[in-house]
């Protein structure tokens, strides 16, 4: 039995990693590589060729750097299942027609613009929505603890992640090992869902690493400087703009603003969710109580929708996204994509990245080569759908919204897993944050390796 590291091998996204056994082969996630523009369309356009020998896929969760590339992986030929949770399998169904569509538009408007460019080579999308649509067909759903097989003599458990909606471990026993592919590993304590749950005993461990050289700070923290932004820039009668994934992070971010208006600590200012994908994600949110931990649950008992109220307004149509340059401040946007790599945020922040008077929050990882990564770089100039733009704007970096586990999470987790664990192996994270957690594992006696893209590993 192998493990084959065909994606977040020493980078944060485009998790793939492909599980051969005596019995066939597993794909856990397909996920979209994100960073430099032309490396990103080349990665995302040529699957690695071992994926096409799937038998079956195994989904973490819905977050595009981990389901994203299952519409390509189906349009190549794929015919078999995709197992994931209920919750997983709803949003998905939103996350990725909301990826293909964004293609679509994104190619043609870049096509429209440079279309009298004599070296412009028109873009097609890497696939669309009606491709997304035919791969929701394959998707097969099981909730957490109830055990299944994708394969003859493979057996699959989900555990509760506590990352976002649906996320999920994936514990696969086969010939008589337990590997354990963390997915996205959740914080303790935070507002919505239940935290992570003890990983049941593994002999390899698959597992995050995003924030492997840092921690959070507690989340009231975080919540109390982004009521100081808040509060600056209403005085400046500007604009806040808050790149976010429209799954989790928006909720936490709306949840968030609804507990500082609540508590008289931010002025009643209007707040928009520009994103027809996040209102879509926010509806399925409202579909799976069973996942929120009882904080939140107590709080609908007694104030109801913690993602609506009073001066909050859910975007849908272009019209209404166009409207928000013509009104005046103070207001908060909040707007997809996270990462700020396209969708309406790029408009967003091409009409209000110029003013002083205007702000951008960051309130999520942003990957290398990313236009979010040099927003947190503090680059003077930013170059917007080709076009660079003098970046006056103010910027603030606020972590803690933060739905990744700590360097601390990271080693409870992998603790966790036993001492019997042989390996632990480290993905999906930037090299240095993975090096400073392989030696903070290292010093509690695990076996630990920092895989390589394409590199095998024999278990």
């Amino acid at each position: 039995m192998r493990i084959l590291f065909l994606g977040a091998a020493q980078t944060v996204t485009g998790s793939m990693f492909l599980l051969e056994t005596d019995s066939g082969k597993i794909l856990v996630d397909c996920g979209m590589y994100q960073g430099r523009r032309q490396e990103t369309r080349k990665r995302n356009r040529s699957l690695p060729m071992p994926v096409h020998d799937a038998d079956a896929v195994i989904l973490t969760h819905a977050h595009i750097d981990h389901s994203g590339n299952i519409p390509s992986l189906v349009k190549s030929g794929y015919k078999g299942s995709i197992y994931c949770t209920p919750a997983t399998r709803d949003l998905c169904q939103s996350m990725l027609r909301d990826s293909g569509r964004i293609q679509e538009h994104d190619a043609e408007y870049l096509n429209n613009k440079y279309r009298h460019d004599p070296d412009w080579q028109n873009i097609q999308p890497i696939y669309t929505e009606k491709d997304a649509v035919k791969a929701l067909y394959q998707f097969v759903a099981y909730p957490y603890w109830r055990s299944f097989y994708p394969i003859e003599k493979v057996r699959v458990t989900f555990f509760d992640a506590g990352h976002v909606l649906g996320s999920a471990f994936a514990l696969v026993e086969a010939e008589g090992k337990r590997i354990l592919f963390s997915g996205d590993i959740g914080r303790v304590n935070m507002p919505i869902l239940r935290d992570p749950e003890v990983p049941a005993k593994a002999d390899y461990v698959v597992m995050e690493s995003t924030y492997g050289n840092r921690e959070h700070g507690p989340i009231e923290d975080t919540r109390n400087a982004l009521a100081q932004v808040v509060n600056e820039a209403v005085a400046k009668k500007g604009k806040i703009i808050i790149p976010s994934f429209a799954l989790e992070r928006t909720q936490e971010v709306v949840y968030g603003l609804n507990e500082l208006i609540r508590q008289k600590k931010i002025p009643q200012i209007p707040i928009f969710v520009d994103s027809p994908l996040a209102v879509n994600v926010t509806h399925v949110f409202k579909t799976h109580p069973e996942c929120y931990d009882y904080e939140t649950l107590k709080f609908m008992e007694e104030h109801g929708d913690p993602f609506g109220f009073e001066m909050l307004t859910y975007t849908q149509s272009v019209q209404e996204s166009i409207a928000l340059n013509d009104e005046k401040g103070p207001m908060i946007i909040i707007s997809a994509s996270g990462m700020c790599e396209a969708g309406r945020i790029l408009h967003h922040l091409r009409n209000n990245i110029e003013s002083p008077d205007n702000t951008i929050v960051i309130v999520g990882f942003m990957a290398q080569h990313t236009l979010g990564r040099r927003l947190v770089e503090g680059r003077e100039e930013i170059k917007i759908f080709g076009i660079k733009r003098r970046r006056r704007a103010k910027v603030v970096v606020l972590d803690g919204f933060s739905a990744h586990a700590g360097q601390q999470g990271l080693i409870n987790f992998a603790k966790m897993a036993g001492p019997e664990t042989q390996k632990v192996f480290l993905v999906h994270g930037e090299i240095d944050s993975q090096k400073e957690l392989a030696q903070e594992l290292k010093k509690r006696q695990m076996n630990v390796e920092i895989p390589s893209m394409g590199d095998i590993a024999q278990l």
